[in-house]
């Protein structure tokens, strides 16, 4: 897996979108790609777990948890399962914790903060929708690219 999201971007500029979100990298991994699943919740990490359980080796989990950073939506744990099944990333509209730890799992965390608090543990939220995130769109089944310069979505893998 070689690739720059600058290169990308000057090659196919027309076809692919750049989020517009300053995401903080919290892997250890900063470079990585993968059809994308998608998951909206808010403020619960149930079907996050959930979702690191059943989605496919190599996806990356794009979660819009609303902005929210009133508490985490992933730390140790939840990474530790994501890393065990081979999960290329979690891009995460919301908060994580366990800083320490996760800077040292082998696979790209996103983030927009963080914060110790856990989150509630209700199950609400979707799967598999279509997300409008940092000014794009995030389907399911699209590619992800992502590297220290940004966030690149392609319909197609590149």
């Amino acid at each position: 897996m070689t690739f720059k999201t600058a290169d990308l971007s000057d090659e196919f500029g027309d076809e692919i979108q750049i989020c517009e979100i300053l995401f903080q990298s919290y892997g250890a991994i900063t470079t990585f790609m993968g059809p994308i699943s998608t998951l909206r919740v808010f403020e619960d990490n149930v079907k996050v777990r959930e979702a690191l359980t059943e989605i496919e080796p190599g996806s990356v989990l794009v979660v819009d948890g609303g902005g929210s950073l009133k508490c985490a939506l992933l730390g140790d744990q939840l990474a530790a399962i994501a890393e065990s099944r081979n999960i290329a990333g979690v891009i995460i509209n919301g908060a994580v914790r366990d800083v320490a730890e996760l800077k040292k799992t082998q696979i790209g965390i996103l983030a927009i903060g963080s914060n110790p608090k856990k989150s509630k543990k209700y199950g609400a939220g979707e799967r598999g929708v279509p997300l409008f995130l940092g000014g794009i769109h995030w389907h399911p089944g699209d590619f992800v690219y992502v590297d220290e310069d940004g966030v690149v979505i392609s319909k197609v893998k590149r």
